[in-house]
């Protein structure tokens, strides 16, 4: 330690780092491109063993961390020997504190190739020799290398944290320790590399943002920990590394499992690979048709015969092996191919939600537009033409096709449903339910608007021309009817749609108020227009100078004084002018008065009517 590492006297202030993985995937290569280490690295030429034994180093820049680069798994040169592999990676286990496992991105989701069995086996024996560590935690850090598919590190690492789970669910836990969680344990994380040689400046970049993590205190990922710590000061680690390895390899427990149930669990996995491949080969020709939208109408028949074809086939060859073991397996291949079915199947049913939703969509719109046209011919609304039987129709539809599809899908024994779908695609609906409700009371808001003011500008029109005292009772008496009548007619056209009662309705009740109100005053200012009031005034003159009161033409006499009639003529018709400039709506039988209060009350919050009553 102090020798060639200057580490004995560091106390507690160091850190044991250890690499376990399959033999001539990068494990040294890695090292050296995290911690500055010089271990020797595979020939680009040869593939054979270059780490033979545990050989360990010191990070360079004077990093306190003592690496330990563990010979690889599965070398054929120790063939089927694996006792060194399972003592070297439990002694590994043991003594550090972060445990990187080193695997290509292929391996992901393997058994042997990401040397889940050996993980199994050293957890299991580390519980029995050591206690499981209680005291501290160990990382185990999956490093991914050649990370070059679509598939995101997150989507690797839950299938590898599933991976963990069942293993420790499965372990043979000691006395006591029977309830234990593999967090109480080991703590996971996960990074991943771009391939070296065909993204080496991503590979290099990701490997010095990788190395931040240990050498970088500030950073936010930075992996020592204290709940990591073995507690061991620097200069007793030897004693402890020698102490720990003395009772990894003179204890038993190491060749476990017994040779009978490792040859069941080769054979079970030789098995259950060769039957994988048609299983897949009968599905291939369906992925892609799945991947671009497609419904492939087949898809449940096909799954389900593959299935059953791939069990029966596994049944056949492995049912002779190690009882218990078959039937894990078993369990697992079933799990497997139910994994794999059911992400087809959770494809195709996406798919469907797709097309279902632009369905529904489509054809509500085509169908209430044609009951709209139908409405506009008939002067009103059918109960078959209404919103809630138009729409209800399509939707029914639509939810008996998409059903028809996730029960094509079904298979018998298989844990996954696709209820979670069917539910989506009623909150889809109903989504969409709502979006085409709003639409159509906003059509029918706009339609009752244009009923109300053709009503209220034959109203309008027949007062301002014959102006007088009772010329504003008029005009909101027609306000009122108008009002009254768009009114009404919604009412009826929120029943057909189904508004929900409370807010809602009474939101749309102020909004149809407000446009006929707003209606009216702009048919009052386009009648009262500069012209037209010129008009009406000319009119208006006229009228007093060339006619009496009984509304006979005047006779005039000499003796008639002309110009003083003509000075009451003009007074009078200047007189309409303050009349004309400004809305009466005291007459009004609904507004509330004042009508500054109608806000919030019979118009919509934040309508002004006050301010429009000024022409």
């Amino acid at each position: 330690m102090q020798r060639r590492w200057s580490l004995a006297d560091a106390g507690f202030d160091y850190n044991v780092v250890a690499v376990f993985g399959s033999q001539s995937t990068g494990k040294s290569t890695l090292l050296n491109r995290l911690f500055g280490t010089r271990f020797d690295v595979m020939h680009e030429g040869r593939r054979q063993q270059t780490t033979r034994g545990i050989w360990a180093d010191r990070g360079t820049d004077a990093m306190p961390v003592l690496i330990m680069d563990v010979e690889g798994t599965d070398g054929r040169e120790r063939g089927e020997n694996q006792d060194f592999e399972r003592k070297s990676a439990l002694f590994s286990l043991a003594v550090g504190e972060v445990l990187l496992v080193n695997m290509w991105e292929t391996m992901v989701g393997l058994y042997n190739g990401a040397n889940m069995g050996l993980l199994k086996t050293v957890m299991e024996v580390n519980l029995q020799l050591f206690g499981g560590g209680g005291e501290s935690k160990t990382l185990l850090y999956f490093v991914i290398r050649d990370h070059v598919s679509p598939t995101p590190l997150d989507s690797l690492a839950a299938t590898l944290r599933t991976d963990m789970e069942r293993i420790w669910a499965g372990l043979n836990k000691p006395p006591g320790l029977e309830g234990a969680q593999l967090g109480d344990y080991f703590d996971l994380k996960f990074a991943s590399l771009p391939h070296k040689q065909l993204q080496p400046e991503n590979f290099e970049q990701a490997a010095l943002a990788l190395r931040a993590q240990f050498v970088d205190k500030a950073s936010d990922g930075y992996v020592f920990q204290a709940a990591y710590k073995r507690r061991v000061p620097a200069d007793g680690f030897p004693r402890y590394a020698e102490a720990v390895w003395e009772k990894v390899v003179s204890n038993k427990d190491l060749d476990l499992p017994t040779q009978q149930e490792l040859l069941a669990q080769y054979r079970c996995d030789e098995i259950a690979a060769a039957a994988m491949e048609p299983f897949r080969a009968a599905l291939e020709p369906l992925r892609p048709r799945v991947r671009e939208g497609e419904i492939a109408g087949e898809l449940g028949d096909v799954a389900r015969a593959a299935r059953s074809r791939a069990l029966a086939a596994f049944d056949e060859q492995a049912a002779r092996y190690h009882a218990d073991v078959y039937r894990k397996k078993r369990a697992s291949f079933a799990q497997t191919l139910d994994g794999e079915l059911h992400s087809l199947a959770l494809n195709q049913v996406k798919n469907a939600l797709a097309l279902g939703a632009e369905r529904f969509a489509r054809e509500s719109h085509a169908a209430l537009d044609a009951a709209a046209a139908r409405a506009e011919l008939a002067g009103s609304v059918a109960d078959e033409d209404s919103f809630s039987a138009v729409v209800g129709g399509v939707r029914a539809r639509t939810s008996a096709w998409f059903g028809g599809i996730v029960d094509s899908l079904a298979i018998a024994g298989a844990e996954w449903t696709l209820a979670a779908e069917v539910r989506q695609l009623d909150a889809t609906l109903d989504a969409a339910t709502a979006k085409l409700r709003d639409a159509e009371m906003q059509r029918a808001l706009e339609q009752l608007r244009r009923d109300a003011r053709d009503a209220l500008g034959e109203v309008i029109g027949d007062r301002l021309n014959n102006p007088g005292d009772d010329m504003w009772a008029g005009v909101m008496q027609g306000f009122d009817a108008a009002a009254a009548q768009a009114e009404a007619q919604l009412q009826r056209r929120m029943d057909l749609a189904e508004v929900a009662a409370g807010d809602a309705r009474e939101q749309l009740r102020r909004r149809v108020r407000r446009g006929v109100w707003e209606d009216m005053v702009a048919a009052l200012k386009e009648e009262l227009a500069d012209q037209m009031v010129l008009l009406k005034l000319r009119t208006a003159l006229e009228d007093r100078f060339r006619y009496d009161a009984a509304g006979l033409p005047r006779v005039w006499k000499p003796a008639d004084d002309i110009d003083a009639q003509f000075a009451r003529a003009r007074a009078a018709a200047q007189a309409l002018l303050p009349l004309f400039s400004r809305i009466d709506a005291s007459a009004s039988r609904v507004l509330p008065a004042p009508l500054a209060s109608a806000a919030g009350a019979f118009f919509p919050q934040g309508f002004d009517a006050e301010k429009t009553l000024t022409l």
